[in-house]
């Protein structure tokens, strides 16, 4: 919980730092897609580093933890790494550009996986169970104050909404099937 809140508190403060439309305001401005892009493209280099940690702890307390853990990593990574490059291909209109930048925020959770295998050996299950819980916060913090907003001020408004419910859904199934 408290990781969960740690990632929630850091990903504030990185939205504070940034320049940003003010809420009160977004009905009379524009919204910003670049601010939305960049908080997506911070938050996925953040998001991947504990990821990357939570893989490399794995592997160093058993193998077949490491690749249980990194296969439901990398299931979730393939659609959030799409999530990523279609609004900064948007963005940027530049395939290249757009590749290399996701693909930098790939290589933080390369760097978390060394370090969670060669500094971190022999911790816990719980730092595992931090790791992803950071990771969570900061995804948390990004889909709540940008993602879910913007969905918002497009058309369907329902069906935004009703994918976070199923998403929701499917979570609490897993949790109680799990």
């Amino acid at each position: 919980m408290n990781s969960f809140i740690i990632g929630i508190v850091t990903f504030r403060i990185i939205d504070r730092t940034l320049p940003h439309i003010n809420p009160e305001l977004l009905k009379k401005e524009k919204l910003s897609i670049e601010r939305s892009v960049t908080m997506l493209v911070i938050g996925m280099a953040l998001h991947n580093l504990p990821e990357g940690l939570a893989i490399g702890v794995g592997f160093a307390l058993t193998p077949a933890l490491g690749i249980t853990i990194a296969v439901g990593i990398a299931a979730q990574d393939v659609p959030e790494n799409i999530a990523t490059i279609v609004p900064l291909y948007s963005l940027t209109k530049k395939k290249i550009k757009s590749f290399v930048i996701t693909t930098a925020t790939i290589g933080f959770e390369l760097l978390g996986f060394i370090f969670g295998y060669y500094f971190l050996k022999g911790m816990s299950l719980d730092l595992l169970g931090a790791s992803l819980a950071l990771a969570a916060g900061f995804m948390t913090y990004i889909s709540v104050e940008e993602l879910i907003p913007a969905a918002q001020i497009k058309q369907n408004l329902k069906t935004g909404l009703t994918g976070i419910i199923l998403g929701l859904v499917c979570v609490l199934l897993i949790c109680l099937l799990g």
